[in-house]
């Protein structure tokens, strides 16, 4: 009786089925053995990054083709109700496969890659990883001035690139121009002020001109965009308080703080050894008509 029992599951289906686990144990234990190797041989973190998600993608795709060999004969009987359910499928799974065809077109579109830094919608941070149904950023900014980390790490559905604008930072040109703005009073000598201006942006930023010239002619040769001035430039504006000079320039896009920081620390050197020929305004207020005020003392 026993054996009769015994024989009945085996030849009801439990042997495909013990077949299908040792396939997919030894397609899992493969995947996670080339992990492995690729970990510790390949130094490179970008080569390493693609290779395990390449190795990941290939066990996937390995482990449907054992199932599909196997259960062909009954797969054969299933295609009607496979077609009324896929339907109801598709339905409840629509925010699924709309990340599934994000995915798709963030490969193929070039909408960024893995180490870009990126705003996607309200969210800002830097690409850590791709997947199937999310992209996972570590984040920047929120309660934290500046691009620099919080610490927190967002994962948004792919599905989120046919919906909001998503902004590289680094996609086909690797710069961003920035600017600082300096107020001086009046009085002083704006000449002096202007060249010694000029003078620090070429000295601490104007290295990043050239690499972004070649950078820009390249993206005129893929966009339409027309020419633009990558050196460092010094405009200035009078307005009621003060002379208001705006320092223009290119930087690395990783590199706005710092760059910040080394310019202010240059012209507030730059201010201490004028002479009073470079001074710094603050906002003034003037009191007219002001009532007398008596003092008396008891």
């Amino acid at each position: 009786m026993e054996t009769g029992i015994a024989h009945w599951l085996w030849s009801s289906g439990m042997k495909d089925f013990c077949l299908t686990l040792i396939f997919l144990a030894a397609i899992q234990a493969a995947v996670a053995l080339g992990k492995r190797a690729v970990r510790t041989r390949v130094a490179d973190m970008d080569r390493r990054y693609k290779l395990r998600k390449a190795i990941q993608i290939l066990g996937l795709a390995a482990m449907a083709l054992p199932v599909a060999i196997i259960y062909r004969e009954r797969l054969g009987g299933l295609n009607l109700a496979l077609g009324f359910a896929g339907a109801g499928f598709a339905f409840a799974l629509q925010e699924v496969i709309a990340s599934i065809a994000g995915w798709a077109a963030i490969s193929a579109g070039g909408f960024y890659e893995v180490g870009d830094r990126v705003q996607i919608g309200a969210i800002k941070g830097d690409v850590i990883d791709i997947g199937l149904l999310r992209t996972t950023l570590m984040e920047m900014g929120n309660w934290v001035d500046g691009d620099n980390y919080n610490g927190r790490i967002v994962r948004i559905g792919n599905n989120i690139v046919f919906k909001e604008p998503v902004f590289n930072y680094n996609g086909d040109f690797p710069f961003l121009w920035d600017e600082i703005k300096v107020p001086v009073r009046y009085g002083c000598d704006h000449r002096y002020v202007l060249r010694v201006l000029e003078d620090i942006a070429n000295e601490v930023v104007g290295f990043h001109a050239e690499g972004a010239e070649a950078a820009w002619r390249d993206l005129v040769q893929k966009f339409r965009v027309e020419s633009a001035r990558t050196a460092p430039t010094v405009t200035l504006v009078a307005n009621d308080n003060w002379m208001q000079f705006t320092v223009r320039y290119v930087v690395g896009f990783k590199g706005r703080r710092n760059t910040k920081s080394l310019l202010f620390l240059a012209i507030l050197d730059a201010v201490a050894a004028s002479e009073q020929r470079f001074q710094l305004a603050s906002t003034t207020m003037e009191l007219v008509n002001l009532p007398p005020v008596r003092v008396t003392t008891t």
